[in-house]
This record gives structure tokens, sequence and C-alpha cells, in this order.
């Protein structure tokens, strides 16, 4: 029988390669994003003005409505076609769009260009 002598184990070469450090995955710094703060619309000015124009608005709409007659059979003209129905409760109703545009156009002092 043949003897066979005990080698010591050979231990292998651990071998290490390099990769190119344009293919290494660089280590980023974790930022965590914020979420982005939308700018404020409207201020107390804007809502204020919105405020003033739907009240100008119905209280046009609410001159517009007119009286009621005594006697439903007869028709009273003076009161279907007055100056306050006919032109001046619809005057009120188109200042009040104007100044709800202007209120919602209007910008504020404190804001920066946006």
């Amino acid at each position: 029988m043949a003897e066979f002598k005990k080698q010591p184990l050979q231990q292998k070469k651990q071998s290490v390669t390099t990769v190119p450090a344009a293919t290494q995955k660089q280590q980023m710094p974790v930022v965590k994003k914020q979420p982005a703060v939308a700018p404020v619309l409207f201020t107390k000015e804007n809502y204020t003005w919105m405020m003033i124009g739907g009240a100008i608005v119905l209280l046009g709409m609410l001159l517009m409505t007119g009286g009621k007659s005594k006697d439903p059979n007869v028709f009273d003209y003076n009161v279907v076609y007055s100056f306050t129905r006919i032109t001046l409760a619809p005057i009120l109703i188109i200042a009040g769009l104007m100044i709800e545009i202007y209120a919602i156009f209007k910008k504020s002092k404190e804001s920066p260009n946006v």
C-alpha cells in the first residue's frame, strides 16, 4: 500500500478584483426630499375683496326680485319695469363681478414674484 504523505493544506489566495472607478457604485448621502410647498394664492385682502364683490352681486340680485302687487289680477307697469329692477340691479351685478375679477387677479405686496 502506498502511503500518502500528508501535505499541508494550501490556502487559496483570495483574489481581489478591482473594478474601474466608473463602474463602482458610489455611496451617495441619503437626502430626504422635502415636499414642495405650494405658494399661497390668495391673502386676507383677496378674500376681503371677494366678500365685498359677492355682497354687491347678492344686493343686485335682491333688487332685481321685484315687489308684489296687492291685486294679482292687476298689472302695474311701474312696479315691474322700475328703474331699480331694470337699470340699477344689473349695474350692481356687473360691478360686483368686476370686483370679483379684481380680487382674483390682485397680487399681494408681501409675496415674492411668483
